[in-house]
């Protein structure tokens, strides 16, 4: 094979590695020496395993080699975000007290990939815990967008969006508490899926039947997500939502074939009141366009009941307040302020208005449930604006076209924490550019367990576009 495999997707190396024409070993070798290379830029890595990787490489190849049959990810490089655990890897929760933390078992995401030949390269940044749309903590500094040193990469997955768009690793397990993971899909240019509630189980919620955290796929293309959910999918003990939720055929429904004829797609730009950049309220209407040119029947619909922030507020931060107080008390001085901040807030919340917050979640799913049983899909932008600066203080303002406004997450990603509440399946695509040169994200939400559907709609949406043939330099 000639070229850099670094430039390929996880479905284009599957099928070298299929044919004998690319090695295990070069590809690890290849992602490896990127890493190294682009990490004092980016900083996306907490841990890089290279004398592990090459190990699992040698014995892939060997393998392969041997014409013994193969997982789906087999020889496939992926990174794994730093808050899911990995079996004799540390896991520090982007924590200065978990900073030697190394977990005895792999969170089943993890035992997943590995099962299917996948191998670990690195475990990549995220603030304390998850905890904010911004990739910083005191334990590593922060983690630079793939597209300009300036910018944050967004949060809290934002290393696993970095190694993804700068062709460090094809496939990222990052998460999504409340757009984790589609907000840095969308700062970086990267495919970002939240699946339904109980696709892919999740073994390390302490609140399992009230979880709105979930462990999902980050690539730079719709059908390596689909490959990343043909592995990860499937019914576990651990996690009741999961039990007799079947597992479609998600590579095969991905592939772009036919249109949009015969679906309607419901959409809204910004929540009443809330604002929109120029260039994303432009790239928007140009995503409408494309799927209307696909066949779609397009519908407006109205942001009213969206604006939920304070209900989302009231039930995680309760639930870090009550999982985190005791470790802030005893280590307050390696925590960070605005880590802090966030769990002091929550002593404001009664067990009153958490009981009230969750009567409005269930009010919210049956809002959405409403829409999409009169539409298929709904649109809208994932960020109202490209990523921020790199500076950018979570408690601060934020700028929009040179406006300032006073809280960045009902301002910025306000369509983002609706579906993590409701669990719907939603996934952020790249659909444009910005005049900033920074990416632009489109936010596509299914009906409820219609995955693989969702996947076929974004599909035909990324081939309806040349995006895929811009790289970050």
């Amino acid at each position: 094979m000639n070229g850099d495999p670094c430039l390929l997707s996880a479905t284009e190396l599957r099928g070298l590695i299929a044919a004998k024409r690319i090695s295990p070993v070069e590809i690890t070798r290849a992602m490896l020496a990127r890493a190294e290379a682009l990490q004092g830029d980016l900083n996306c890595f907490i841990t890089i395993c290279g004398d592990e990787a090459m190990a699992q490489a040698r014995a892939a190849e060997r393998k392969m080699m041997a014409g013994e049959p193969l997982g789906l990810l087999h020889g496939i490089p992926v990174t794994v975000k730093d808050i899911v655990n990995t079996k004799g890897v540390k896991t520090t929760f982007g924590a200065v007290p978990y900073k030697d933390n190394v977990p005895n078992e792999d969170a089943v995401a993890v035992a997943r990939l590995r099962a299917q030949g996948a191998i670990l390269i690195g475990k990549t940044t995220t603030p304390e815990f998850g905890s904010k749309c911004l990739t910083d903590s005191p334990l590593f500094g922060r983690t630079r967008n793939a597209w300009s040193a300036e910018r944050s990469s967004g949060g809290s997955s934002g290393g696993a969006a970095v190694a993804v768009a700068s062709g460090i690793a094809p496939l990222a397990i990052a998460t999504d508490g409340g757009g984790s993971t589609r907000i840095p899909a969308a700062c970086n240019g990267v495919v970002g899926l939240k699946q339904s509630n109980g696709v892919i189980p999740h073994s390390q919620a302490l609140d399992v039947f009230g979880n709105q955290t979930y462990v999902t796929p980050t690539t730079r293309t719709v059908a390596d997500t689909a490959l990343m959910m043909q592995a990860l999918a499937g019914e576990d003990a651990c996690d009741p939502w999961s039990i007799g939720v079947p597992v479609p055929d998600f590579v095969d429904t991905a592939t772009p074939r036919g249109d949009l004829r015969g679906r309607k797609i419901l959409y809204c730009l910004t929540l009443p009141g809330r604002p929109a950049s120029a260039d994303v309220a432009a790239s928007f209407k140009a995503s409408l366009d494309r799927l209307a040119s696909l066949g779609a029947e397009l519908e407006e619909f109205s942001g009213d009941g969206f604006d939920i922030e304070p209900i989302w507020r009231a039930i995680n931060h309760t639930l870090w307040r009550t999982r985190f107080a005791r470790l802030a008390a005893e280590h307050e001085d390696e925590l960070s302020e605005a880590f802090l901040k966030q769990l002091a807030l929550a002593t404001e919340v009664s067990g009153v208005d958490y009981q009230e917050a969750m009567f409005a979640r269930t009010a919210l799913f049956r809002r959405v449930q409403s829409l999409l049983a009169h539409g298929h899909v709904l649109a809208m932008p994932t960020l109202t604006r490209t990523a921020l600066p790199i500076g950018q203080d979570l408690f601060g303002t934020i700028e929009i076209d040179g406006q300032h406004f006073d809280s960045v997450r009902p301002h910025w990603f306000p369509w983002t924490m609706p579906f993590n509440m409701t669990g719907h399946p939603a996934v952020s695509l790249p659909c444009g550019f910005g005049r900033d040169g920074l990416p632009i994200g489109l936010q596509l939400v299914g009906r409820f367990r219609g995955d693989a559907e969702l996947l076929r709609v974004s599909a035909l949406f990324e081939a309806a576009s040349d995006l895929l043939s811009r790289w970050p330099e």
